[in-house]
């Protein structure tokens, strides 16, 4: 078995994008937040070290409540010196991401948010797809897998993760079904995977009995363990016996999406 670590072509992607934000103009991307919880700061201090480590501006947009968020989304939508937004959660109470994302110009939604850019990504038109969906494609391409009439199992059905993922996936001519924690004999279903993907949320939901021999795990999960560790969605040690590859938590899924949001912000300010 192996383990498909994401961090060398994380580095990749963001040498990559180095390289273009350097060549002009500098990227500006705003990050909308509205909370104190320590795993969005976390999150967002990565982003912060990362692209000050690309060349780009990154600039924390803090609000108090609902209205604050959306009237900064609005006001950057408009402004012409940022070129990238993201709107982290938690977000407060009676606002959804979908809700929010309506409020971000679909030229600035680096990662997917708004409800434009997911129609697009389904029609098959040209939009940004949620970084963390894009970042599983990244990884399942460097594992050498073809996706071409692969069954890929996708356990999710977020408009973050899951609902997006099917559609590159299908992009990529891979037949595919989307499962959930409600789905009857989730086992069943995942065990028919050439590739499978667990996005659900839910700690060490993927085990043994959900994988085929050889099939390709890809771990978006991120979950606090009662240690305090982060832990995935799949029981890592009990797939590795039955898995070709799987990716660990932390350092598969995590980092490459970070380095995606990145390039997305260059490409978003080269226009």
């Amino acid at each position: 078995m192996t383990l498909l670590e994401g961090r060398a072509l994380a580095a990749g992607i963001r040498e990559r994008a180095a390289a273009e934000a350097a060549a002009g103009p500098a990227p500006v991307l705003a990050a909308v937040t509205a909370t104190d919880d320590p795993a969005t700061a976390w999150y967002l201090g990565s982003i912060a070290k990362a692209a000050a480590a690309t060349g780009i501006e990154l600039r924390e947009e803090r609000c108090a409540d609902a209205a604050g968020v959306l009237e900064r989304l609005d006001a950057l939508s408009a402004d012409p010196g940022v070129h990238g937004i993201i709107c982290l959660t938690p977000l407060p109470d009676g606002l959804s991401l979908s809700l929010a994302g309506e409020r971000i110009a679909p030229a600035k939604d680096i990662d997917g948010a708004s409800p434009a850019s997911l129609g697009r990504l389904a029609a098959g038109l040209e939009a940004y797809a949620p970084a963390t969906a894009q970042a599983v494609i990244e990884l399942i391409r460097i594992s050498g897998t073809n996706l071409e009439g692969a069954h890929a199992v996708v356990v999710g059905r977020s408009t973050v993760v899951g609902k997006p993922l099917a559609m590159l996936l299908l992009a990529e001519q891979a037949t595919v079904t989307i499962c959930h924690t409600r789905t009857r004999d989730l086992a069943g279903e995942t065990r028919r995977a050439d590739v499978l993907v667990a996005a659900a949320g839910r700690a060490h939901l993927i085990g043994a009995e959900h994988v085929a021999p050889g099939a390709l795990v890809i771990d978006v999960g991120t979950n606090e363990a009662s240690d305090g560790s982060m832990v995935g969605d799949v029981d890592t040690a009990a797939v590795e016996p039955i898995a070709a590859a799987v990716t660990p938590v932390p350092g598969g899924v995590g980092p490459v999406t970070t380095a995606i949001l990145l390039r997305n912000a260059v490409a978003a300010a080269r226009g």
